[in-house]
């Protein structure tokens, strides 16, 4: 028998979770595990139900049994059948081609059946898992259809995945479309690295902790490193990919998220306005970028040929669907600043690449060192103090601090604390996708983005992007080789200003 979480129980509200793109790679990799391991932590409300919807020709049953397997091969927690037997009768398909604005109609009629049979009470989340070129379409067909109107009690939410445009036009027209259909406080821009544990923990560390938010500043830091590195290549995505690039698809969005969350002011509350009126707040306030800042600043990169692992890869040039010549980036590393009295003078350095010699996901923040007296007179370079905090693969915090040697008379050491989410006692972390749903459920946008954040971060992303494609005939790709850190160029950047890149501190 499925027994209610009564810890959760006020935040229910009945409802049918809608996924276009029902058949997909998201919907099988990411949503259908997410929804399962809801199931198994008992956090799915009474009255609930799933409608995939998709252009495929097949029966329940089948895309039952196709979710089963997506479930069996993706999910964090194995498949038990009391769980699955719960989920698998909340499943529903619909085979309708939804750039058909007639189809609609028969989506309106099976979602008001659903609503009686499972007593879904008419709210609605519409999941846009599909291609962003689909997004309009989607939602001028639930407007035409009359399925999006919120009058009453019900409501009506609408998820859409990133890219959120290609540019500051684009994204403004598609924001344009979206709001004469739903809200603002309706509309969740996902980004699903805010759904990451660590990411939701770095308020948490900052405001909780007397000892890092009175140091949290231009006077005790000497600087913050981002990074997202990643060994693996485009894959089957060279075709996204080439519209994209590395600015595009990750600097743009989960970068200026993470670099918002670091750098922002308390918030008044812990309300969702509160939190994204200080995230914007930062992102306006990174000094803007003149021509020399561009040109001394911001390095692009293109993977060439190379080994990971002990496995020769090819360049990217060499990638499914990507032309012999292609001037896209891979890589992108850049220094910003921050200009308010807390974080002026204080560099913040950006790193993100794919076909790199280490898969990370990390926040480095290096605290000043001392004067050069007392125990710092006579000894060796000592190391600075570190806080790290662990995105991926390894989850948690790492600290570093200096310490006496005791096998030794007067030696000095780095010492290391660390606290891993990865630690059987601490559980099994849930992953970022079931936090967003559950979210999604009970109306909490604090880890999605706001339209005037989406618009500041493209305003920030479009003048790097101006510049690459002003300046791309001196960059001379490809300039890194897969299994290194990236171009010697982004090296450089840091070593000019007598610092480096952290990486795998403490393994």
């Amino acid at each position: 028998m499925y027994i209610e979480n009564e810890a959760f129980k006020h935040y229910r509200l009945s409802s049918i979770m809608v996924i276009f793109g029902g058949t997909g790679d998201l919907t099988h990799r990411k949503l259908m595990p997410a929804l399962y391991n809801l199931v198994y932590d008992q956090l799915l409300p009474e009255h609930f139900a799933i409608v995939s919807i998709g252009r495929k020709d097949m029966g329940l049953e089948q895309y039952r049994n196709e979710v089963f397997s997506s479930i069996n091969k993706y999910s964090r927690n194995k498949i038990d059948e009391t769980y699955w037997a719960r989920l698998k009768e909340l499943i529903y398909y619909l085979q309708i081609d939804f750039t058909d604005q007639s189809e609609y109609s028969k989506l309106k009629v099976f979602l008001e059946n659903i609503d009686i049979k499972v007593q879904t009470q008419g709210n609605r989340v519409f999941y846009l898992a599909v291609a962003p070129e689909f997004f309009e379409t989607i939602v001028q067909g639930l407007h035409k259809s009359d399925l999006a109107e919120s009058k009453g009690t019900p409501w009506k939410r609408l998820v859409i995945e990133k890219p959120f445009g290609k540019d500051l036009v684009t994204a403004r027209k598609l924001n344009n479309k979206l709001i004469e259909v739903f809200k603002e406080n309706s509309i969740y821009r996902i980004d699903h690295y805010l759904g990451k544990e660590m990411i939701q923990n770095i308020m948490v560390l900052r405001f909780c902790n007397s000892v890092f938010e009175s140091l949290w500043n231009n006077k005790f830091i000497d600087n913050i490193q981002i990074f997202l590195n990643e060994k693996d290549g485009v894959g089957t995505r060279g075709g996204y990919y080439e519209s994209s690039g590395a600015m595009r698809d990750m600097v743009q969005n989960h970068i200026i998220q993470i670099l918002s969350l670091v750098a922002m002011e308390p918030p008044v509350n812990l309300k969702t306005d509160a939190i994204r009126t200080e995230k914007l707040k930062v992102i306006q306030a990174i000094e803007e970028f003149t021509p020399e800042l561009l040109r001394d600043n911001v390095v692009f990169g293109q993977y060439g040929k190379g080994v990971i692992d002990g496995t020769t890869v090819k360049a990217y040039r060499e990638e499914e669907k990507v032309p012999e010549n292609s001037r896209t980036e891979t890589f992108v590393a850049l220094k910003l600043h921050i200009n308010n009295f807390r974080w002026a003078g204080t560099p913040f350095y950006i790193r993100t690449g794919k076909r790199l010699g280490a898969k990370s996901a990390e926040i480095v923040v290096q605290f000043k060192s001392l004067p050069k007296i007392l125990y710092f007179k006579d000894q060796n370079v000592q190391e600075p103090n570190l806080l790290i905090i662990r995105i991926q693969p390894n989850v948690g915090v790492f600290f570093q601090f200096n310490t006496k040697d005791f096998s030794t008379y007067h030696d000095i050491f780095a010492t290391k604390m660390e606290t891993s989410y990865n630690s059987p006692t601490l559980g099994n972390t849930p992953e970022a996708y079931e936090r967003l749903i559950f979210d999604v459920l009970r109306g909490d946008a604090t880890l999605f983005s706001r339209w005037d954040e989406v618009e500041a971060s493209w305003i920030f992303a479009d003048r790097i992007i101006e510049f690459k494609y002003r300046e791309q005939k001196r960059f001379n790709y490809p300039n890194y080789e897969a299994g290194t850190m990236g171009p010697v160029k982004a090296f450089e950047l840091l070593a000019r200003d007598g610092r480096e890149w952290w990486n795998n501190i403490g393994g």
